[in-house]
């Protein structure tokens, strides 16, 4: 296999090692992730070459957006605003997630239905769009659900492809339904191991059928005002900081 990291790094729009950048994620409940994402494959994540994802790291990216220091928290509480208003029609809706599959960088389950998942792609692209233009790059320019269970790191040469999808045969494990029911803003980060990140804001997928209240959880607590310190820490839901 092939380094991911290095990959991330060198590609044009390189994301160095340690810079927070803006994601907006679909976050998998800590345990839901621990018993049907992790502790099946848990064998094959921890193969030599391979760094396992966490439970609590377990996402799936809908949209890699820009540093974070690169926006004022004025921008960041627009960027809210404007993916809140136009997720206000959408709904919760459920995402199936396949075995494994051993990648050249990762192994992954793909997800599907792909279309829910792109429209989320597409607003919060064009959210990204109306409030920097086009300061920040779109990545992915063609967005597609999935969910990393290892990254393959600096020992990738170690990771044989081959002998990882014979130990996957034997693996039991069916495809896994996960219930998408927020988009999550994070300033994340990686550190040539792990993708880890601290929470901004949550929009909650309620569609028109859930009560009008309903808004944009920030910094993990409901009803706080729309701007904050950039940089400043928020509680991870369903665990981890």
């Amino acid at each position: 296999m092939d380094d991911f990291f290095a990959r991330v790094e060198s590609r044009t729009h390189a994301w160095p090692a340690g810079r927070r950048d803006l994601h907006w994620l679909v976050i998998p409940d800590t345990d839901f992730a621990r018993r049907h994402l992790y502790e099946p494959y848990r064998d094959l994540a921890h193969h030599p070459g391979l760094h396992p994802v966490r439970p609590e790291w377990m996402h799936i990216t809908v949209l890699h957006a820009g540093p974070e220091d690169s926006a004022t928290p004025a921008e960041i509480a627009r960027l809210i605003a404007e993916v809140t208003d136009r997720t206000a029609d959408i709904g919760a809706f459920d995402l199936v997630l396949s075995r494994p599959a051993i990648g050249t960088v990762a192994i992954e389950s793909t997800g599907h239905p792909g279309a829910p998942h792109q429209r989320l792609w597409r607003i919060a692209s064009e959210a990204q769009r109306a409030v920097v233009g086009g300061r920040w790059p779109l990545i992915p320019e063609v967005s597609y659900p999935h969910l990393s269970h290892a990254y393959a790191g600096e020992r990738a040469h170690l990771a044989d492809r081959t002998v990882l999808k014979a130990l996957l045969a034997d693996l039991p494990g069916d495809p896994v339904t996960i219930p998408v029911t927020a988009l999550t803003l994070v300033a994340e980060w990686h550190t040539r191991r792990e993708i880890l990140w601290d929470v901004i804001a949550e929009v909650p997928l309620t569609g028109p059928s859930r009560h009008p209240g309903a808004g944009a959880r920030l910094d993990g607590v409901a009803g706080r005002p729309p701007l904050w310190p950039v940089g400043v820490p928020a509680a991870r839901p369903g665990g981890g900081t």
